[in-house]
């Protein structure tokens, strides 16, 4: 159940970066792409879905990261939210799809 969301949330947040998927999991530092990771940790930890969880379906998808990782973008993901509305209204926008 927990990977359908994860997967979903995914989806949802390439298309809203206007990225393919799977560069959403590359091991690459752009920052378009490392936005996108951050905005797909904090939905997930929002949801919530435990950090391990988080960990091991980004293994899975092809991209090994920390725990600190994980902790450290969804921390700068929520002040993003937090700070800009139009980051606010995205991410309200995906909740209500998913």
């Amino acid at each position: 159940m927990k990977k359908e969301i994860f997967n979903n949330y995914a989806t949802a947040i390439a298309q809203q970066f206007h990225l393919q998927l799977d560069d959403v999991f590359t091991k690459s530092r752009k920052r378009e792409l490392v936005d996108a990771r951050q905005m797909l940790y904090y939905l997930c930890m929002e949801r919530p879905i435990r950090v391990a969880y988080i960990k091991r379906f980004m293994g899975e998808a092809g991209l090994d990261v920390a725990y600190t990782t994980i902790i450290h973008g969804y921390k700068k993901a929520k002040d993003l939210i937090d700070n800009d509305s139009d980051y606010q209204h995205m991410i309200d926008k995906i909740q209500e799809n998913v």
